[in-house]
């Protein structure tokens, strides 16, 4: 039975210059879907990423009725706890239903939104065919920038040698991983749902 957990969770406020500041949450992903190149990934997004992502999956797919993104609110306030935790459900309940749908799920924006860094317009060039990386390459290559995940070794360990095992290889010419890198994500997903 194949399964896609996604969590949004630890809301944190980051400064963007001395005037304004955001928030961005961390989503964590773990799966054995075969639509996923990594099985297990954490990236941190802001709101403005999930409202162009949005964009991007209804110009894509006309005849889909995309689920709405928590409202932005003039009165939204960054300092007050039940206003972020409300959008950070919000969020997570978007992202819940996009993964439900099968045609979604084909377009690339949406594994590099949650499976990278990288940015929209770096998003955009990529699935365009601008960058010298592909899709898989740029997963891999962030995957490759932080830490391996306890659930992820142990199914790398059971299916070493297994050819649809989610192993990376150095013969990729990204390079080997490096375990002292870590994107500050929480490996253990049971805990953190509520």
């Amino acid at each position: 039975q194949e399964f896609v957990t996604v969590l949004v969770r630890d809301p944190r406020i980051k400064k963007e210059d001395s005037w304004h500041s955001y928030i961005d949450y961390e989503i964590f992903i773990h799966t054995n879907s075969i639509c996923f190149t990594r099985k297990t990934s954490c990236v941190r997004r802001r709101f403005r990423e999930f409202v162009w992502l949005r964009q991007r999956l209804q110009s894509n797919a006309v005849l889909i009725q995309l689920p709405e993104l928590p409202s932005k609110t003039p009165f939204f306030n960054m300092n007050n706890p039940h206003h972020v935790d409300h959008r950070r459900q919000g969020l997570q309940e978007f992202l819940e239903k996009i993964l439900q749908d099968v045609l979604l799920l084909s377009d690339s924006r949406l594994h590099l939104f949650l499976q990278t860094q990288l940015s929209p317009e770096d998003m955009e060039a990529c699935v365009s065919g601008q960058t010298k990386y592909s899709v898989a390459d740029a997963i891999h290559s962030f995957a490759s920038l932080n830490r391996r995940f306890p659930i992820e070794d142990e199914e790398r360990k059971k299916g070493k040698n297994d050819a649809d095992s989610d192993s990376e290889s150095s013969s990729s010419g990204l390079g080997p991983s490096d375990d002292s890198i870590s994107c500050g994500c929480k490996a253990s997903p049971a805990s953190e749902e509520s």
